[in-house]
């Protein structure tokens, strides 16, 4: 049985529920752990994240209710970190590390906005070779390995919008070299990879990140993987679970 999740936003940055109607939802799903990870703050992107004052506001309000619920749940206080910030994360009980973005010059360049713009970004800034914008991708995720975090996140975001391939085989050569090198830069930390469901409980996808090719080449290299929902609702904690336990183990 699963018992936690940690990969949870809540409306003090682009989720629905408060951290209380959360905490409150994992017990009644009989968990023992449930970590909220907010996006950290970026400053060249404040759109979707914990802004500077938000962020102690966030820090506050877990504290209360670790002790407010201590007695039914452990509440860990964490957050998605992305690789291209600069936040100082030492407040936190756990860090997820994510790439949303891939910077060109002066330009910071989501991967996750919508399918439009990340196909006028390849085509803008790559030239339409989406085998460059993930060599880009992956390089910027592998810079990961520099930085203190307990979880890699999502670490095939770049396939958000690429279901049935439809923009480029995630199994051609070209694509699993640049994800494998990431997943190789990062292994020696020895951290968890998340197995993330939130692109299939928001329609984007059928299958979690990491694509099974990717899975099965962190497993083969002895690293570890854990589930996690990234639900933005509190409907959506521990999303398909259960279907993609096995991945895991």
């Amino acid at each position: 049985m699963i018992g936690r999740d940690l990969h949870c936003h809540t409306c003090f940055c682009d989720g629905k529920n408060t951290p209380e109607e959360m905490v409150l939802a994992a017990i009644e799903r009989g968990l023992t752990t449930i970590g909220i990870s907010e996006h950290g703050y970026t400053a060249f992107d404040s759109s979707y994240c914990l802004s500077l004052e938000k962020t102690e506001e966030y820090k506050a309000e877990m504290r209360r209710l670790k002790e407010k619920y201590s007695d039914k749940i452990e509440v860990l206080l964490g957050i998605e970190f992305d690789a291209l910030s600069d936040l100082d994360t030492s407040d936190y009980d756990y860090v997820i590390g994510s790439a949303h973005y891939v910077r060109c010059g002066d330009k910071y360049l989501p991967v996750d906005e919508s399918p439009s713009d990340f196909e006028q970004i390849c085509r803008e800034y790559f030239g339409g070779d989406y085998y460059a914008f993930a060599r880009e991708y992956y390089r910027t995720v592998a810079t990961l390995a520099n930085k203190k975090i307990h979880i890699v996140g999502h670490i095939d975001l770049i396939a958000k919008f690429n279901e049935g391939n439809r923009l480029f085989d995630m199994a051609d050569p070209r694509y699993l070299a640049a994800a494998k090198g990431a997943i190789d830069a990062l292994l020696p930390l020895n951290i968890p990879f998340e197995i993330n469901t939130g692109a299939i409980s928001r329609g984007h996808r059928t299958e979690p990140y990491p694509h099974k090719l990717l899975c099965d080449h962190i497993k083969q290299k002895g690293g570890t993987l854990i589930l996690s929902s990234d639900a933005h609702t509190a409907e959506n904690l521990c999303f398909k679970f259960e279907e993609f336990e096995y991945l895991i183990k």
